[in-house]
């Protein structure tokens, strides 16, 4: 991972480990907000839950939405998230899980926050979502990170990017 320190104030780099024990405590309650691009390459923002399980960040989406046919014509895209004290993008593409263990295995982890969501057809399915996420099936998509901004919103404060390369 290569860190480069964005902070002008004098403030040192953020340690990623602040920002990964956050999303590994699971108190994900607020929105996430997904930015996708359209074809004709204007910018479409959505919130949307997500999940952080095993170093890795998922979330659902119908296949009718705009941010799924977004996806299906550029997997390019960023979340952001205002966690505890540290405000984050996360830069990357998203790609459809089609792995029914790992989908069985995220329906559980789901289902453990009182989403009822169950593995189904290489998709996930439930009783009711967001409005926003369309109609059942969802695709579980991946996303596979390439960098990541933070900005500290609590001390000790700072702004600083990592990438993976």
């Amino acid at each position: 991972m290569d860190t480069k320190n964005l902070d002008i104030y004098g403030s040192e780099p953020i340690p990623w480990t602040r920002v990964l024990k956050q999303l590994e405590a699971g108190d994900l309650k607020g929105s996430f907000w997904l930015a996708t691009t359209r074809p004709d390459g204007r910018p479409h923002v959505a919130g949307i839950g997500a999940i952080w399980v095993d170093g890795k960040l998922y979330f659902v989406s119908g296949a009718s939405t705009r941010k799924s046919q977004n996806l299906s014509q550029n997997p390019s895209c960023s979340l952001s998230v205002s966690l505890p004290d540290i405000d984050v993008t996360l830069e990357g593409t998203a790609a459809i899980v089609r792995d029914e263990s790992t989908l069985a295995r995220l329906a559980e982890r789901y289902a453990a926050q009182g989403w009822p969501a169950e593995a189904r057809d290489g998709a996930i399915t439930a009783p009711y979502s967001a409005p926003s996420a369309g109609p059942a099936p969802w695709d579980l998509y991946e996303l596979m990170m390439a960098k990541a901004i933070g900005v500290g919103t609590a001390e000790p404060h700072g702004a600083t990017r990592w990438s993976w390369a």
